[in-house]
């Protein structure tokens, strides 16, 4: 499918299971807290390994983010585990008030998000998680892409101080970042260079981008990809270079096209260096049942509706 490569399809929930084992053993500040669902977190081995410092909290994801947001008082740095849409929408109240405004050192770790948890349907698969986290005042939003990069990711976020907002997902999808590479909150990550477009991807369609540029080449088009995992603080420098170079940009996301990184993509680009941009997100709507794929395709949310989506803007600047 693309020359970048590819070591085997694994899902990114299981790179925060890794991350968190890691942690378990190289930090003894860490402490992990969970809403009744600890396989799908991938947190059976903390737990193992270090009862004392994990808490079944039981599905009163409220009072997991309250608990966490006292356990920093003395030091702690709390690890919350739940899915995306039961880790933000239920608990918004709390977080905005006990982690956001009160800077708590608290880490929410949220699985399954987007359209790929797949047949459990709209009312699990919550698309408007980025931007109700990115517009808490000092909240830091990530969104890794691989099983690698969620793995580091987890690691790093224990150093950086104050509230994070950590988006991973279900599938299993393709694992092409570098093993233990470092990861550098707010610092995107170039992955291909081009000169026509620049394609600005976040999770689970990274991938998905460097199959679309691949497609491109063939057709003439030189696209440049670059990994946006950290969507606040958002790497202005970078987006900012290769849209001088290429003069336009598609922004890919499983999120909705309001408030996501699109949106905040769009923002930087009109104060700067207002260029053609097009959006692959959800259009403003809710989910639905079915398998990962068949959503993906519907929704347009694939590396065909990437590069169709670089050809329109290429056309645009013209």
């Amino acid at each position: 499918m693309t020359k970048y490569n590819n070591t085997g399809n694994k899902d990114t929930r299981s790179g925060f299971g890794a991350g968190l084992t890691e942690l378990g053993q190289t930090n003894e500040n860490v402490v992990a807290l969970c809403a009744d669902l600890i396989g799908s977190l991938k947190m059976d081995d903390f737990k193992k390994n270090h009862p004392e410092r994990f808490f079944q909290i039981g599905i009163a994801e409220a009072n997991m983010i309250g608990m966490a947001a006292g356990m920093t008082i003395g030091g702690s740095i709390p690890y919350t585990g739940t899915f995306a849409n039961f880790s933000t929408g239920r608990v918004y109240d709390q977080i905005r008030q006990s982690v956001a405004y009160s800077d708590k050192n608290v880490k929410i770790c949220a699985s399954h998000a987007g359209l790929t948890l797949g047949e459990d349907g709209a009312t699990h698969q919550i698309l408007e998680d980025i931007g109700l986290m990115k517009m808490l005042p000092g909240m830091t939003v990530i969104n890794t892409c691989d099983y690698n990069q969620t793995k580091a990711a987890t690691i790093a976020i224990a150093e950086h101080h104050g509230p994070v907002y950590l988006r991973f997902g279900r599938p299993s999808v393709p694992n092409f970042t570098p093993e233990n590479g470092a990861f550098v909150v707010g610092k995107a990550v170039l992955l291909s260079e081009g000169t026509d477009v620049t394609i600005l991807a976040t999770g689970h369609l990274v991938w998905e981008a460097l199959v679309a540029a691949e497609a491109l080449e063939a057709k003439g088009i030189s696209a440049e990809v670059i990994n946006i995992h950290t969507i606040k603080p958002l790497d202005d420098e970078a987006i900012l270079k290769s849209v001088a170079k290429t003069g336009c940009v598609v922004t890919a996301e499983e999120h909705n096209i309001l408030g996501g990184l699109g949106e905040s993509v769009a923002r930087v680009l009109s104060l700067n260096n207002p260029a053609p941009q097009e959006f692959v997100a959800v259009q403003d709507s809710f989910g639905e049942s079915g398998t990962p794929e068949q959503l993906m395709e519907k929704y347009k949310l694939n590396n065909q509706a990437i590069e169709a989506a670089a050809e329109k803007v290429v056309a645009r600047k013209k």
